[in-house]
């Protein structure tokens, strides 16, 4: 019998603030992201948002077959290049979520 909940997919929300001063920086890097990522295994959504009021606030809305297969993305070259390239440069929040509704 197959298990809902095992076969939910994963949502990742992902909130990224850039210091002031880099924030062209930031999203020059976020945005490099997009297009290999799109191209994993596993990856259903890959959304860039930016927020209306807040400069330097971005927001990754994401979707992914699996945790698992979201993991091989948290590990890819590409993100493991962005995290140490923003380093001290912006602030990472990332949280793992489940659809209810």
């Amino acid at each position: 019998s197959s298990d809902s909940a095992a076969m939910a997919k994963l949502t990742i929300v992902a909130h990224i603030q850039a210091q002031p001063e880099k924030v062209d920086f930031v999203r020059a890097e976020l945005d490099k992201l997009v297009p290999p990522t799109r191209k994993e295994e596993g990856c259903v959504v890959y959304d860039l948002h930016v927020d209306n009021v807040k400069p330097g606030h971005f927001m990754f809305y994401e979707t992914w077959e699996s945790r698992e297969l979201w993991q091989k993305h948290m590990s890819s070259p590409h993100l493991k290049a962005f995290v140490s390239s923003v380093e001290g440069s912006a602030e990472l929040a990332v949280h793992e979520m489940t659809r209810v509704e």
